[in-house]
């Protein structure tokens, strides 16, 4: 190969893609048990947070698009985890809420957290607690920094 920065050894976006797929597989039957996607669970924590929201604060909270975020409210609102319900003031806004039976599969997803940080970090809770921390922060600022490297190369486009 003539050139090293195209080895796959030495792309960062692949470490990135091979964690997430490991990451979802780590997931999977936790929330199969829960019978939730990933994108349902992060929905369902968003409403456990917060109880209520649009659809907009939903989109933009957990970075969805409305074509994607439509279908999945409809599927947790056939199973009865959520209901929809326009604004009268604004009908073009819809709010979301979580019913008793969303409420009560937070009780089910209470261990899904630390199952996953011990899949990723360490065994001892103390270490574990550290490092998802700066982990969590690392990424944090990573992912800042893409967004804002987005948005200079869009501004510089037009």
């Amino acid at each position: 190969m003539a050139y090293s920065q195209l080895l796959l050894s030495n792309q960062l976006c692949f470490r990135f893609y091979a964690l997430e797929r490991e990451l979802m597989a780590a997931y999977r039957p936790l929330l199969d048990h829960l019978g939730l996607t990933y994108a349902q669970y992060i929905t369902m924590l968003y409403l456990w947070e917060n109880e209520t929201g649009t659809v907009g604060e939903l989109c933009s909270a957990l970075s969805l698009d409305t074509g994607t975020m439509s279908p999945l409210l409809k599927r947790l609102e056939a199973s009865s985890l959520i209901e929809r319900k326009r604004l009268p003031s604004d009908e073009r806004t819809v709010m979301v809420s979580l019913t008793a039976k969303g409420r009560e599969l937070e009780q089910k997803a209470i261990t899904i957290p630390d199952h996953i940080a011990s899949c990723l970090l360490s065994n001892n809770k103390d270490e574990q607690g550290r490092k998802f921390q700066l982990l969590r922060e690392m990424l944090d600022e990573t992912l800042e920094q893409l967004k804002e490297t987005r948005k200079e190369r869009e501004k510089g486009r037009h």
